[in-house]
């Protein structure tokens, strides 16, 4: 159960990144609203994030660590760092050309990812100059993402999980800043906030790399060429950077999409945050963990254990998700209401982005889900499979985007990409029973029934909570109104553990010897 443990050590790293990304949010929501100048840098900020996940987490989740892995089991610590110099000489050249391309290219990105910007040529102009500023972002990001994959292969997942945070530091301390010289909703705000983008990933890249030569593992530079582990890399790289990102390229259709509505592109930012929030410390950490554990135990385990690896995985993963979606949708109202609503953002804003958090919270469990199969595909250095059903799930969400849209607007775009979420885990799911890699045991079943069962008690119970505490809840003191929705939440936690254990849906006594356990 030491997968439990490095969940438990990542999803609480992740969760302590996203709590000081919600204050963040929450600074940035007051400082920017969301008008114009915010709409400009979510889109700017959209760009190096989509870059950053394609190219650098999707291809190293991939490939890159079931392939430094490997050769660390096979040839030790020698073989393992002639591969990563070899990959890293060529990555590096290729971030710089990307780099320098895109900062020529601006505003044919800009175009491409916010086309209803073309009609306002100041939100151009300054979605444009952000871009370039925070661009170089995506090259520190990569190399973190790579020095954090051989980390987690020497089973050493907390420096590169808390590192994230330091993006929340740097730029809480820009808001602070910018509360300071009372640059709010002006231009200056988010020219502040761009920069800090910036400095914030030079600062991620130190804390990871250095951690690397801590341990006695430092990568040096070597001449870039293209000898066999570097086509290796691609050959599963290239279908992995489609495969890993499938998520951010649906939210990146949304997003152009939403440029044609005024405020939809804050809208769908704010309510991508919160349900970001369990997606990232459940999903994403069950996938940062389970994948070089299946790697490993792919090679040199029976199918039996990996079968039971895998069911308790999403097992343990649902546990997890299934209440976090019930009370997404119980108190989006409320929840956007106590965390958002105050200076430039408006009762409207909050009804807005209440209405999209339900409908991407809707497709939470298949998020998380693909989470939990895909390292199934990866540990077997399988990326194609993937990627093909990746590519369905992205006609799906921009079928249905372009459907819905007329209809109800940014809600639409946000139903649509749960809506391809689920399409691309029930694929995979089907792909790997058909294959054999994948058995679903008895004991799965049936916890995930009790799981629902004690999901939907809690939310009742959320919905009677919301109302008892209406009058606390909209209150505009704002430690009374965030008391009131802790103590909503706790209570909700309180009757959803209850609840799990009364109907014997959760093994309270093993997780918490395998998190205990030394």
């Amino acid at each position: 159960m030491s997968l439990v443990k490095n969940f438990v050590t990542v999803g609480g790293a992740t969760l302590s990144s996203r709590l000081l990304g919600f204050a963040r949010d929450v600074f940035m929501a007051n400082m920017l609203g969301s008008g114009p100048i915010a709409d400009a840098f979510f889109v700017a900020f959209r760009l190096p994030n989509l870059f950053r996940r394609l190219f650098a987490e999707g291809a190293f989740s991939a490939a890159f660590v079931p392939l430094f892995g490997r050769a660390l089991a096979d040839g030790g610590k020698p073989a393992a760092r002639k591969l990563a110099e070899d990959i890293l000489s060529i990555f590096l050249l290729s971030l710089t050309v990307v780099t320098i391309i895109a900062e020529l290219a601006a505003p044919w990105l800009v175009g491409i990812l916010a086309p209803g910007f073309i009609k306002e040529p100041e939100k151009f102009a300054a979605a444009e100059t952000m871009t370039r500023i925070m661009f170089p972002y995506l090259a520190c990001m990569s190399l973190t993402a790579m020095a954090a994959g051989m980390l987690q292969s020497f089973g050493r997942f907390a420096v590169a999980a808390f590192a994230p945070s330091l993006l929340n530091i740097v730029l809480v301390a820009a808001l602070a800043m910018i509360w300071w010289q009372n640059w709010a909703g002006t231009p200056q705000a988010a020219y502040t906030l761009s920069w800090a983008v910036f400095i914030s990933g030079f600062a991620q890249l130190v804390a990871v790399g250095g951690s690397l030569v801590f341990i006695g593992f430092p990568v040096s530079l070597t001449r870039p060429g293209y000898g066999d582990n570097v086509k290796r890399f691609v050959n599963l790289g290239i279908p992995g950077v489609i495969s890993g990102g499938i998520t951010q390229i649906n939210i990146v259709v949304g997003t152009i999409i939403a440029s044609m509505q005024a405020s939809a592109v804050s809208w769908l930012y704010f309510a991508d945050r919160i349900y970001q929030l369990p997606l990232g410390v459940i999903g994403v950490a069950i996938g940062v963990v389970l994948l070089p554990d299946l790697t490993r135990r792919v090679r040199t385990d029976t199918p039996e254990n990996v079968f039971h690896t895998q069911n308790r995985a999403l097992e343990f993963a649902m546990a997890l998700t299934m209440p976090a979606t019930v009370a997404l949708i119980a108190i989006a109202h409320t929840i956007m209401q106590v965390l958002f609503q105050r200076g430039a953002f408006t009762a409207a804003d909050t009804t807005a982005t209440a209405n999209a958090l339900i409908a991407f919270s809707v497709g939470l469990p298949a998020f998380v889900a693909i989470k939990v199969f895909q390292p199934s595909f990866y540990a077997r250095e399988d990326t194609k499979t993937p990627t093909v059903q990746g590519g369905i799930s992205v006609a799906v969400n921009v079928v249905a985007s372009l459907a819905l849209f007329p209809f109800i607007g940014h809600v639409g775009i946000a139903a649509a990409t749960s809506l391809a979420a689920w399409v691309n885990a029930l694929m995979l799911v089907a792909v790997l029973i058909k294959r054999g890699h994948f058995v679903v045991d008895s004991l799965l079943v049936r916890r995930l029934v009790l799981l629902g069962v004690a999901s939907l008690a809690m939310g009742g119970a959320l919905v009677l909570g919301d109302r008892f505490l209406a009058d606390r809840l909209a209150s505009r003191h704002e430690l009374e109104a965030g008391g009131a929705l802790l103590a909503l939440c706790l209570g909700g936690m309180l009757v959803y553990g209850l609840a799990a254990m009364l109907t014997g849906a959760v093994d309270v006594k093993r997780y918490a010897k395998a998190v205990l356990k030394r």
